[in-house]
């Protein structure tokens, strides 16, 4: 026997044999003869210690083990083990901390329905197929860090009892973890999804976090619940990535989503702060109460009013009646957009949702934006104001000003003068602007005015006799040189 840097004796029957040996044989379970083995396993029972540790495990010896200890091994370790054909543990009951930390599975792997009644560990563990945890159960800590699925792995239905972590894990397949129960905190941090990843009905009791992670062909994060909240910091997507929450925070800080980015609200608030948006984005808030919901695709029928950033002016907005004549009762938005600075977004449509303090400050390309019944904030230096027309139509919005004075100033100095002229007929000039203007208006009447009485009276005005010259040999003629008869 010899001890190598594993932590463990190493197996004497082959120089290149690092399974934990067996005392007294020296040897690891692997390479005893079948009388040898037969002793060993008869030694097993349930709630046994399983040490396979560097051991390269085919698919009968495997059976026998778990056969031995009646499906319920005790503390288990399979450390380095390499399992070369398929490893089912289906309903199996480990009874003590499970250990499969840089495992080798060459095959399918398998824990469909087992339970874990300690911590577990798949540290730097290589699947090369299929990983299915559907419906496991660990009461303990779970730990997939640095983990490697060649195809799809499944988390189904799994009960995670404390803190889980699958931090620079790579999941080269389709991944589910729909319906899936996190007590404590569930940590992805730079975490690689090959495929698209899906968390449908998913419930965090504690922070679920994505920063850093890579979603490839995007996916569906929409759980029931998170508890501490959703942060996809510095996340990349490459696909369609849908989030749903409720009543939690949502951290989107410097994302980068390349595919189309779907953000729902349920009493939430969310922050983009440096986020790069190159497809077409939507965050949308959800009204709880006040109006009917679903009727207008506003969450009620009331005055919802749509503001729209991109284009010049707003679109009118109705608000219809109820049976006694009287305007629904507004609901304030119940989610919230804390932060927008250093946004850059291709195609951004917000709705329902409370820009906060810090409303569009800070935006880049804000004529990209689109707000539909959001409650505004005033960008710095410009005064936002709602004129009301007959009929209670509401034909201007203050969002709409606050977006062409962005415009006026970021775009270049020639098309900067048509914003004059367009702003003048709507009334929806500022006010020093519109005083300035009245008093130049009339000015210039009352300038025009004065001009057109002086020509009148220079009309009427007698033209004087040119004077006459004295000609040789004629006498002047004048009204003395004849006399009156």
């Amino acid at each position: 026997m010899r001890s190598l840097d594993l932590g463990w004796t190493t197996c004497a029957a082959l120089p290149g044999c690092t399974g934990s040996a067996r005392r007294p044989y020296g040897r690891c379970l692997a390479h005893l003869d079948d009388a040898e083995l037969t002793g060993v396993l008869g030694d097993l029972s349930p709630g046994s210690p399983v040490d396979l540790r560097g051991t390269r495990v085919e698919p009968h010896l495997l059976e026998r083990i778990l056969h031995a200890t009646r499906g319920r091994p005790g503390r288990t370790r399979f450390d380095r083990a390499v399992l070369t054909g398929d490893a089912r543990f289906g309903g199996v009951v480990f009874g003590g901390d499970v250990t499969f930390d840089h495992a080798r599975f060459h095959r399918l792997a398998s824990f469909v329905d087992a339970r874990f009644t300690g911590n577990v560990s798949f540290r730097g563990a290589g699947f090369t197929r299929e990983l299915s945890l559907h419906g496991v159960s660990v009461a303990g800590h779970a730990a997939f860090d640095r983990v490697s699925a060649g195809r799809d792995a499944l988390f189904g239905a799994a009960a995670f009892g404390r803190t889980v972590s699958f931090e620079g894990a790579e999941l080269h397949g389709f991944s589910s973890f729909d319906g899936a129960r996190f007590a404590g905190d569930a940590v992805f941090r730079g975490c690689r999804f090959g495929r698209a990843v899906s968390f449908r009905r998913a419930e965090f009791g504690g922070l679920a976090g994505f920063e850093g992670a890579r979603f490839r062909e995007g996916g569906s994060l929409t759980p029931s619940s998170a508890g501490r909240g959703l942060s996809l910091a510095g996340a990349w997507a490459g696909g369609g990535l849908d989030i749903a929450v409720a009543g939690c925070r949502v951290d989107l800080r410097r994302l980068r989503a390349a595919g189309r980015l779907a953000v729902r609200l349920d009493g939430a608030e969310a922050d983009l702060t440096g986020a790069t948006l190159l497809g077409p984005a939507r965050i949308e808030g959800r009204v709880r109460s006040g109006g009917n919901p679903g009727r207008d695709g506003d969450g009620g029928r009331g005055a919802t009013a749509r503001r729209t950033v991109a284009g010049y002016g707003a679109a009118r907005v109705i608000a219809p009646r109820g049976p006694d004549r009287t305007r629904p009762p507004r609901t304030p938005p119940t989610s919230r957009v804390t932060s927008l600075r250093g946004l850059d977004a291709e195609a951004l449509e917000l709705v329902r949702v409370d820009l906060g303090s810090g409303g569009l400050t800070g935006v880049h390309r804000p004529e990209r934006l689109r707000l539909i019944g959001c409650t505004p904030a005033a960008p710095r230096g410009v005064r936002l104001a709602t004129r009301r027309w007959p009929r209670r139509r509401a034909l201007t919005s203050g969002l709409s000003l606050g977006a062409l004075e962005m415009r006026r100033v970021t775009v270049a100095a020639p098309a900067r003068r048509l914003f004059g002229p367009h702003w003048a007929p709507g009334g929806n000039g500022p006010r020093t602007n519109r005083i300035m203007g009245l008093i130049a208006l009339v000015t210039a009447v009352t300038a025009a005015s004065l001009l057109a009485g002086s020509a009148s009276h220079a009309a009427h005005r007698p033209v004087p006799a040119p004077p006459q010259k004295d000609i040789p040999g004629h006498s002047r003629v004048t009204p003395d040189a004849h006399p009156r008869i």
